[in-house]
């Protein structure tokens, strides 16, 4: 009779937690940018990039929160490109301590480093740079997009798996695609691959008409690979490069093969149910800020349900701890890496229209993770703001 009365009492405590009052406010801030003019306007972004995966985020927390008596609220806030970004995120904060940031890093850590930020969650849904999840990382920073080290690890565990050891680079000028190409370079040589021929894309030609003429006689001298890598985060020429280089060979990086957070392609694992709900909802296909944006708002609404709490300290440790999962239709569970705030997740390799592998690939083996495979690792990190 006393276990009986025991198994009550703890029964009752438990739904009492379950269904306690909370009310989870989440500021979504946009800061505009000046985007550099590219060959083509065939695939610009679109104007609610990253915003769209938020809304659908609350309405999946909602679906849950109804029936516990949790209440989730979206607040957009978008910011003109030339306005100060720091006075609209000390108002905001002000409202709540939970933001989605949708800017370049730089801005980022200037938020983290407010003296209102210091017990917020803060995510990063937009901007891959490494040094964000290294050496200028901030405690309060959370990571939902990929890096870029996560990304070009999974391109090259499958290159490696392919056995193609000869490579060569196209990169542009823009600062992301140097950026990218810094990326392939270094996970080249993390997993045991060497980029031979490296070439910059300088050209101020219309592509459009002149691609099968100056492509070929540009990648002549690139001498003999096996596969060619293209940087062109700008997404302006790398469309150019496939089926017009001067060897028959296959292409990726920014085009052909690629590696992504997300794709219309992924319909494994319940995916094409929310490929649809989103579809529904926005009128297109989720793209990775959809889903990163996506996967920082359910984050919380997943710490909050299990924990019973609204309290930033409360949902951070949660987030960082072991028990923490995320269900995000990759066909594995997602945790963030407590050396960095770095979701853990499976990358896509896609082309075209259809999903050609998803990384960490079979026999890329970790003590503890295999999706710790892909991106900075904890012996390799220089962040300390998490230790």
């Amino acid at each position: 009779m006393k276990c009986l009365l025991l198994a009550l009492f703890l029964l009752a405590n438990s739904a009492v937690t379950a269904t306690a009052d909370i009310d989870l406010r989440i500021v979504y801030l946009h800061h505009e940018q000046d985007r550099p003019p590219v060959l083509s306007n065939l695939s610009a972004p679109p104007e609610d990039l990253g915003q769209a995966g938020a809304e659908l985020a609350i309405r999946d927390s909602m679906t849950t929160g109804r029936f516990l008596g949790h209440k989730y609220a979206l607040e957009l806030i978008t910011v003109a490109a030339q306005a100060d970004i720091l006075p609209v995120a000390r108002a905001a904060l002000e409202r709540s301590q939970m933001l989605v940031l949708d800017m370049p890093g730089a801005e980022m850590q200037a938020i983290a480093d407010l003296p209102g930020a210091q017990n917020a969650l803060l995510f990063n849904a937009t901007d891959p740079s490494p040094a964000l999840r290294d050496a200028d990382c901030r405690a309060n920073l959370f990571h939902t997009l990929p890096s870029q080290t996560m990304r070009a690890d999974a391109l090259m565990q499958f290159v490696q798996s392919k056995r193609w050891s000869k490579l060569a680079l196209i990169a542009g000028t823009h600062p992301g695609d140097q950026a990218w190409a810094d990326a392939l370079d270094r996970s080249a040589r993390k997993f045991g691959l060497k980029i031979g021929a490296q070439k910059t894309w300088a050209f101020d030609a219309d592509m459009r008409r002149n691609a099968a003429q100056e492509v070929p006689l540009f990648t002549q001298d690139l001498g003999t690979y096996d596969l060619l890598l293209v940087a062109d985060e700008l997404n302006d020429f790398a469309r150019y490069i496939p089926f017009n280089t001067w060897l028959p060979r296959p292409v990726a990086g920014s085009t052909a093969l690629v590696p992504v957070a997300w794709d219309r392609v992924v319909e494994q694992w319940g995916a094409v149910q929310m490929q649809n709900r989103f579809h529904e909802q926005s009128g297109r296909a989720m793209q990775p800020e959809d889903y990163a944006a996506w996967a920082a708002i359910r984050s919380l609404s997943e710490a909050a349900t299990r924990t019973g709490s609204s309290d930033p300290a409360t949902l951070r440790a949660y987030l960082l701890s072991e028990t923490f999962q995320l269900a995000g239709f990759k066909g594995r569970p997602l945790s963030f890496r407590p050396w960095n705030g770095q979701l853990r997740q499976p990358i896509a390799l896609v082309s075209g229209q259809a999903l050609v592998a998803q990384a960490p690939l079979p026999g890329f083996l970790h003590q503890v993770s295999e999706m710790d495979t892909l991106g900075l690792d904890r012996p390799e990190t220089k962040c300390e703001a998490f230790e």
